[in-house]
């Protein structure tokens, strides 16, 4: 420990926010009064005493005096090397500061005790282990500072204090941290506290210089890249002299691009800000790059290309009509539409409140009837350019709205990619498939159509990707769909519907006659006056080889019928030219596959045993004829209730249930046998069991399959029908009588009973095929049973059996 010895009267030399330690030497400014009559009076003071002039160094920090001071003598007085007067004064040992007293001279003088900062000898091993540690660091700062010689002098020093107080030295210590060391008196715990300060120091200096190693790194890159862009311009260039372009092409300049664009004001606006940012950019930015990607799609976009409509409506009905058999509904729409647009167009109204007039129409029927087909004959008939956006299986919102730019890979929707593809803002757009359109966590692409589908609101359409506003209102849109059902309610009430229910037989073989031969001739490689196919062919072939609501089917049966005729042709069993007849239609591509009840053997019909009754339904593909099978259980099996088989739904087995109900009710009425009914388990089958169906509509078809059981009178073959039935035996209305009606007369059935408030709908249903249908529109299920059963064979009554 440190140990106070005898008192000194020293003049005060103050050293402003700077520290001297003992055993450095340090040159001070004569020039300095405080310094000089601190100087002068040690000289006169030494002169009456043996020994060089001794002062007092105290650091003074912010005009404080520290508690603790230096001891030092003066070396030499003399100039310093800028020419001004100094002294070299060498710190020799710590003096604890006491009171003031007197001395000659103008300076400061104090009483001090020298500090003893002796340490015991040997040094103990933990102070030893402590010198060679600071040693160490000293010698890597030291090193790093390019600093040889010192670090063989730090290494020469082996006393405790004087290697702590060395640390004076260090130019990273702040004035507090060199007070702080001035002040501890123990050399050990000094020793401890300049080798803290020093590690410190180093860890820091390690950290700085990690940091300004990768930011070197980093310059050094960006230098690099900048001269290889640099090089690789100027081997650009050399290039477009060497094939003769121009230097500067204006595709490389955005600024110029848009400014000679024919852009709208708002995106031109929007275009130049992007430039702005483009051009601020640096090259090798990400952003630069999503912006021209931006740009490229701005500048493609046909912001002011329109097409004119073509105002022949005659002619435009013409095309139609060469295109497409029957669909008057959908003709005769563009065609009402065609005609408004042109008295707009003659009074100045192109443009009323922002919008234009578009139209947004939903085609919704079957399979195979010329819906998609149908775009591209309306966008003919406009002089429009026509544009198919396939919707089918799309469960992402992006794909409609666009995604936004900051994503890696974004694009813009559907629909601003239509319009891009088509050339200008007025195309006809076939969203085919609308109803297959799904949704999960990406979002519902039926939600982001409400905007584009809406008259009131897609003059102002905003693609994510685009973020500007995209007139959508003079654009057509025609959506597609199969099941009008899967269309959502909001989507399904910004559209005008127009349904398509299938052809008739007759424009089938109008369809097959003036389109499908054509183009599957073309296909196989034949001429027109090769191979020929007959009318009496073609309606066979519609009647009883197909039975669909479209005509894709009936066109692979041409293209089959073609094909055989083609191979045998190659084959030399057959010369050419060659007419196609009915009668040679089993030969080329075997039996029919849908002949019609009517024509069968009648022990072989389905109606042929009582219990059977004929209806019809409504699916997916159309029309079709639905057959329903009752029976009743032998007595002695106990199978008492109602079994239904056939894949039902919940409403078809309330249907059921009412019809069981009904005769259950009125047996004794309609002179029926129901106390069968309460013994005898009621077993009620649609065939085609593996295809779920349900609705309503089949009520009086189960009734009168029930009444021909228990009556054990027949249905007629030739009589189909359709209604819901209720428990009081009113017949009430269903839908889909268009659609059921083509299916009866595709399937040969004569006679149809409906409800009689489905009446109306019989105006939409093709003349040619309610000539040839008798329709019964009937309001009780007793007239249905007077219409559909046939008259008991006998005067007896029939034998059903009876529950023992």
């Amino acid at each position: 420990m440190a140990a106070e010895s005898t008192p000194l009267a020293l003049p005060v030399l103050p050293l402003d926010d700077e520290v001297v330690l003992p055993g450095m030497v340090v040159p001070l400014d004569l020039s300095d009064s405080e310094v000089r009559a601190a100087v002068e009076a040690a000289q006169a003071a030494a002169g009456t005493a043996s020994g060089k002039p001794r002062v007092l160094l105290v650091p003074r920090v912010d005009g404080t005096y520290a508690g603790t001071g230096v001891l030092g003598t003066v070396e030499q007085v003399g100039r310093l090397a800028d020419g001004d007067p100094g002294a070299l004064i060498r710190g020799r040992g710590r003096v604890r500061i006491g009171a003031g007293t007197t001395g000659p001279g103008a300076a400061l003088w104090v009483e001090g005790t020298r500090i003893d900062e002796s340490v015991p000898d040997p040094l103990p091993g933990h102070v030893t282990e402590l010198v060679k540690e600071y040693k160490a660091l000293a010698t890597a700062w030291l090193r790093k500072r390019g600093a040889w010689q010192v670090v063989d002098r730090v290494q020469a020093i082996d006393d405790v204090s004087a290697l702590a107080d060395n640390s004076g030295y260090s130019p990273f210590l702040t004035t507090e941290q060199k007070v702080a060391l001035l002040e501890t008196t123990d050399p050990v715990a000094r020793l401890k506290l300049a080798t803290q300060q020093l590690r410190d120091h180093l860890a820091e200096q390690d950290v700085a210089e990690t940091i300004a190693k990768d930011v070197q790194e980093g310059v050094d890159k960006q230098q690099r890249e900048f001269l290889l862009r640099r090089q690789l311009e100027a081997v650009r260039k050399e290039l477009r002299e060497l094939n003769g372009e121009q230097e500067g092409e204006e595709s490389d300049d955005y600024r110029a691009r848009v400014e000679a664009a024919d852009l709208p004001e708002k995106v031109r606006e929007a275009a130049l800000k992007e430039v702005d940012k483009l051009e601020r950019s640096s090259d090798q930015s990400p952003e630069g790059s999503w912006i021209r990607t931006w740009l490229d799609t701005v500048l493609e976009m046909p912001w002011n290309e329109r097409t004119e409509d073509a105002y022949d409506i005659r002619g435009a009905q013409a095309v139609l009509d060469a295109e497409h058999a029957g669909l008057a509904d959908v003709k005769e729409r563009i065609t009402e539409y065609l005609a408004v647009r042109k008295r707009r167009s003659d009074r100045g109204l192109g443009v009323v409140g922002g919008r234009r007039g578009g139209a947004v129409l939903a085609l919704v029927g079957p399979p195979g009837v010329g819906k998609t087909s149908l775009g591209e004959s309306v966008a003919h008939a406009m002089g429009r350019k026509f544009v198919r956006v396939a919707l089918g299986g799309v469960r992402d919102e992006a794909e409609i709205r666009g995604h936004r730019r900051t994503y890696v890979g974004a694009l813009p929707g559907r629909i601003v990619r239509a319009i891009k593809e088509a050339g200008s803002m007025n195309p006809v757009v076939l969203l085919d498939e609308i109803d297959k359109v799904g949704s999960d966590f990406r979002g519902d692409p039926a939600a982001a159509l409400l905007e584009v589908l809406d008259p009131a609101q897609n003059h102002t359409f905003r693609d994510h990707y685009l973020e500007v506003e995209l007139d959508l209102s003079d654009v057509v849109f025609l959506a597609t769909a199969n099941v009008l059902e899967a269309i959502p309610e909001a989507l399904l009430d910004r559209m005008e519907l127009v349904r398509l229910d299938g052809y008739t037989e007759d424009e089938k073989v109008v369809i097959a006659r003036d389109h499908l031969l054509p183009r599957q001739l073309e296909r196989a490689g034949l001429a027109e006056d090769e191979v020929t196919i007959d009318e009496g062919a073609l309606r066979k072939l519609a009647g009883e080889y197909t039975r669909e609501a479209g005509v894709r089917t009936l066109e692979r049966s041409i293209a089959r019928l073609l094909r055989k005729v083609a191979a045998r042709h190659e084959l030399g069993e057959r010369e050419l030219p060659f007419t196609v007849t009915d009668a040679d239609l089993r030969d080329l591509i075997g039996r029919p596959h849908h002949v019609p009840e009517s024509a069968q053997d009648p022990a072989e019909r389905r109606t042929a045993v009582p219990g059977v009754a004929t209806g019809l339904a409504v699916t997916g593909a159309g029309g079709d004829v639905l057959y329903v099978e009752a029976s009743l259980a032998d007595p002695e099996t106990g199978a008492a209730g109602l079994t239904l088989t056939g894949q039902l739904g919940d409403v078809m087995k309330e249907s059921a249930q009412i019809a069981l109900s009904f005769l259950r009710s009125h047996g004794a009425e309609l002179e029926l046998p129901v106390g069968d009914l309460k013994d005898r388990g009621v077993h009620i089958h649609f065939p085609a069991g593996a295809v779920p169906k349900d609705g309503p509509s089949a009520g009086v078809t189960m009734t009168t399959a029930l009444a021909s059981l228990l009556s054990g009178r027949l249905v007629r073959t030739d009589v189909a029908m359709t209604g819901e039935v209720s428990l009081t035996g009113r017949v009430l209305p269903i839908g889909g009588v268009k659609q059921k009606l083509l299916a009866a007369h595709r399937a040969g059935i004569t006679t149809v009973i409906i409800p009689k408030r489905n009446e109306p709908d019989l105006d939409d249903v093709p003349a040619q095929v309610l000539d040839k249908l008798d329709v019964h529109a009937v309001t009780d299920v007793r007239q249905v049973l007077e219409l559909a059963l046939s008259p008991a064979t006998n005067g007896a009554a029939p034998e059903v059996p009876v529950a023992a």
